[in-house]
């Protein structure tokens, strides 16, 4: 199969969607589709305003000839960006099916950044891109639900996984003396992080991840060791490092920085919300509640190595499948009836 994603987020960008994104194409090519990725890699772009380190693509009328050249037999939108919603524009027109996902909780997203601005303008928005895709994918039952109870159909499962060659426990990794309480991800307000740098707690605070607060941060909480953007083995190293994940946002839809935490053998803290709820398995991967400080501590006495085998039970693998079976072709017939060929493709 000639598989077609458009996604305004893509490498260098360092965030959740990315991950799964690139962690999907790499399987599906392994499985022998032909897969392309329309990024703004293959755009002109112009910063994205309070957040630069997000490409927004312009020169959208490049869009259609991209789809045109690679002549794909299905499309996925996995974002609601520029390039999606000129992606989308175009099929439409067409009269051509498409897929597209809910990687993220963008009303609450834009509520965060714009506290003037009501949840109802964020889901108006999501609605209507969502509208005409024949398979809407999230991540969990939780957000299904949640989203399906906001006016969005077609709702279908599209589960994460976590890649345990590289996140996994390892014995030689020099571990700190004192507890290390750590955070990974975007340095941005939507993530709640002063939640978990304002909590007293033993030990020390590493933050791993920028973002547009990094330098505000950075002035208000000294004592806190920022280290930038790791990858790889470098990423894995300071998991395994960790006593515990912190993980304080109350809007995110999976969270795979806990999951990735959790393969490692660290098990996370966290509000009891969607994202923590759906990833955390309770007094064995991590511990959940609305005291972030009695979750950092409780966390402590977890078993690493029982929290390390929980976590590995999710594979990629597993999701490039289910994320396959869910893709209409583009003349609007479902995929699920062609399988066998698709398979054998």
């Amino acid at each position: 199969m000639r598989l077609l994603i458009v996604s305004d987020a893509w490498a260098p960008q360092v965030n959740g969607v990315v991950t799964s994104l690139l962690a999907l194409v790499g399987e599906l090519r392994d499985m022998g589709h032909q897969v392309e990725v329309l990024s703004p890699q293959s755009f002109r772009c112009i910063p994205c305003p309070s957040y630069p380190e997000i490409p927004l693509a312009w020169n959208l009328w490049r869009v259609g000839p991209a789809i045109e050249a690679f002549a794909p037999d299905c499309v996925h939108l996995a974002t609601e960006g520029p390039l999606g919603w000129a992606a989308r524009r175009w099929l439409l027109r067409r009269g051509l099916a498409f897929s597209s996902a809910v990687h993220t909780r963008f009303p609450e997203y834009l509520r965060a950044r714009y506290p003037w601005l009501g949840l109802g303008v964020g889901y108006t928005c999501l609605r209507l891109f969502h509208r005409p895709s024949q398979a809407v994918l999230v991540s969990t039952e939780r957000l299904r639900n949640g989203l399906a109870e906001c006016g969005l159909q077609r709702l279908t499962l599209w589960r994460k996984g976590v890649d345990t060659r590289l996140f996994r426990p390892e014995q030689t990794v020099p571990v700190p003396v004192s507890a290390v309480f750590l955070y990974v991800g975007r340095l941005a307000p939507e993530k709640n992080l002063q939640a978990f740098l304002d909590l007293q707690l033993p030990g020390e605070k590493w933050v791993v991840g920028d973002g547009p607060h990094r330098q505000l941060l950075e002035q208000v909480y000294p004592q806190v060791k920022f280290f930038g953007y790791q990858h790889g083995e470098a990423l894995a190293d300071f998991y395994r490092r960790a006593s515990v994940l912190v993980f304080p946002s109350l809007t995110d839809t999976y969270g795979l920085v806990m999951l990735e935490a959790q393969a490692c053998g660290t098990p996370v803290a966290a509000f009891a919300v969607p994202g923590p709820l759906d990833v955390v398995v309770p007094g064995v991967t991590g511990v959940l509640g609305n005291d972030l400080r009695q979750a950092c501590l409780a966390a402590l006495e977890l078993d690493r190595e029982q929290c390390a085998q929980e976590a590995g039970r999710q594979s990629w693998r597993a999701s490039a499948v289910e994320f396959l079976t869910s893709q209409p072709l583009l003349s609007g017939a479902p995929l699920n009836g062609n399988l066998a060929v698709v398979r054998s493709c």
